[in-house]
């Protein structure tokens, strides 16, 4: 889709710091993070709404979003790696995908502006550890 701001990031159209990508999913840092590492996992293949992904794509989705919950905890620290899929804000499916201590810290009313700086630095911690 030309105008989803994910498919330009995909493109490379819009920059991103990104942590991870195969054939079929593309995974980045959100710059307006809830938690320090708030990861987002999209398929390059625009679909608006999740449930809308055929298998096997839609489990790849999971199994990608899995292996990065291991790096994901380990470049934070955080006891868990939480995972929200709401989908809109933005009409391209994605999974987000939160390093948390606990109980209510994946409310996105937490979310502030990232500086690009500290993107960059966990972003290359997350991916020493891919």
């Amino acid at each position: 889709m030309e105008d989803c701001i994910f498919c330009k990031i995909i493109r490379k159209e819009i920059s991103s710091e990104k942590i991870w990508e195969d054939e079929n999913f593309y995974a980045f840092l959100d710059i307006n993070p809830v938690r320090k590492g708030h990861t987002l996992l999209i398929p390059k293949q625009h679909q608006d709404y999740i449930f809308d992904i055929e298998e096997p794509l839609y489990s790849g989705l999971f199994r990608a979003a899995k292996s990065l919950s291991g790096p994901l905890r380990g470049a934070t620290g955080a006891k868990r790696v939480g995972i929200v899929v709401e989908g809109l804000l933005v009409p391209h499916a994605h999974v987000h995908l939160v390093p948390i201590e606990n109980p209510g810290e994946l409310d996105s009313s937490n979310a502030k502006k990232a500086d690009p700086e500290e993107l960059a630095e966990i972003a290359e911690k997350i991916r020493a550890l891919l």
